[in-house]
């Protein structure tokens, strides 16, 4: 998101975050930015400096989805969040936020941005329920941002998640795999309706979800929670076939049991409706997977480059 508004011409960025992990260091050599608040401070700093503020992106959460401490999750997902709405509020400042795919949960109630479901979905683990409390949350203030949007990321991908571990991406994963023993393992289905390897997911390239951040940020019309995903279901195997494709390497895969502390709470299908967005006027042309992994693949994966 730092490198895309470079590009877009703003250089008067001040960066929030955890810094003390070194691994992330790396994502920001090269960007131009004002300053970095530790996350912690940044609310304080908001509030001082509020007239100098034009913009808020709340990208930043805790995205493992297997950690099951509803205590962290309700402090830096819940609770930080409300903290930020608030001071945007009081201060008039449009803020765009993360949500996430996570809040559909087993998909019962279908995958449509419509606010009126929002109170009926059941998220399959605390990391969705925390993105999902703070939508319900967002849905019943009276008092909101003069704009903001809140976007349901579904499965993002993409340059700079070399830090992520086990949260980063399956075509991370598959190209290291690849490169270190020529094949992939990926997890097996435990649900009789999907084949192994037949899982599907919306996979979303990291660049056109900042794309629609840069067209929130000028558009500033339509508040309202929106998906964020490419619109297409595609299987793991696809996603998978195409990184051993881009490596020009025949492919190879292998199935695992999905480890147990994460079976029972696992999305055999996501899928977003886009008309949402498409409607309020967002009209980016969406990579597809094939374009999107060979780019990622070979532009960044191969070299070790960051965006």
């Amino acid at each position: 998101m730092v490198g895309k508004l470079n590009e877009e011409g703003y250089k008067d960025l001040v960066l929030v975050d955890d810094f003390t992990r070194e691994d992330k260091f790396k994502n920001l050599e090269g960007k131009t930015f004002k300053e970095k608040i530790e996350r912690d401070k940044f609310p304080e700093w908001l509030r001082n400096n509020h007239r100098l503020t034009q913009f808020v992106f709340h990208l930043g959460a805790r995205t493992d989805t297997t950690e099951f401490d509803k205590k962290i999750f309700d402090k830096l997902n819940l609770n930080y969040s409300k903290e930020v709405w608030n001071i945007c509020v009081e201060y008039g400042l449009p803020l765009v936020y993360a949500s996430s795919a996570a809040t559909y949960g087993g998909g019962e109630f279908g995958y449509e941005d419509d606010h009126a479901l929002v109170e009926k979905l059941k998220p399959l683990n605390p990391y969705g329920d925390s993105k999902n409390d703070f939508d319900k949350w967002v849905l019943k203030q009276a008092c909101k941002p003069g704009f903001w949007a809140g976007l349901k990321f579904f499965n993002v991908y993409g340059p700079n998640e070399y830090h992520k571990g086990r949260m980063a991406s399956v075509v991370f994963h598959a190209f290291n795999q690849i490169k270190k023993d020529g094949k992939v393992k990926l997890f097996r289905s435990h649900n009789p309706k999907y084949k192994d390897g037949e899982q599907l997911r919306d996979f979303i390239y990291v660049k056109d979800v900042t794309a629609v951040c840069i067209w929130l940020l000028k558009d500033r019309k339509h508040s309202a929670i929106y998906n964020l995903g490419s619109g297409k279901a595609r299987t793991f195997l696809d996603l998978t076939k195409n990184v051993f494709a881009a490596l020009g390497e025949k492919s190879e895969i292998e199935f695992i049991d999905t480890p147990a502390d994460i079976r029972d709470k696992y999305q055999y299908f996501t899928e977003a409706t886009m008309e949402k967005l498409r409607t309020a006027g967002c009209e980016i042309k969406f990579h597809t997977l094939e374009e999107g992994v060979k780019d990622y693949v070979e532009n960044y994966l191969e070299h070790n480059k960051h965006y």
